[in-house]
């Protein structure tokens, strides 16, 4: 089984996003997905809010730091931001990382729907890039 995992800074947004995605498209007989961040800032509510626009809970997902043993035996890791991807452990050898530069939703600005629009893009972003992961 592949182990694949999603890392971002406070593991709120971009990470659970992506391990909703993953475990929607993502055969569970062939991957196991998990998201961690350099530090834990729990669930934001605007990405638990348009993922059920899109028909996926990520309620029942936990806001993680990174757990070692899991990093070091990850197949594939993900980074979904530049802190993640410089402040994160040194990816072992063997293993394959890919990096996702997206800028954080959470920081958007404007009113409600200008923020949420934001959030939509980053969504349907990681969407299109986690169906295509193999």
């Amino acid at each position: 089984m592949k182990k694949i995992y999603f890392l971002c800074t406070g593991n709120s947004c971009r990470s659970q996003i992506a391990e909703g995605y993953g475990h929607k498209f993502l055969d569970p007989a062939k991957f196991e997905v998990r998201s961690a961040g350099i530090e834990a800032h729990g669930l934001n509510p605007r990405a638990i809010k348009v993922m059920a626009e899109d028909g996926i809970d990520i309620t029942k997902q936990n806001s993680d730091m990174i757990e070692n043993e899991y990093f070091n035996q990850a197949d594939l890791i993900i980074t979904l931001c530049g802190d993640a991807r410089d402040k994160c452990p040194t990816i072992p050898s063997g293993v394959i990382h890919e990096h996702w530069d997206l800028e954080d939703p959470a920081k958007a600005t404007g009113t409600e729907e200008e923020i949420l629009s934001v959030f939509r893009e980053t969504r349907e972003t990681i969407k299109e890039k986690v169906k295509a992961i193999k």
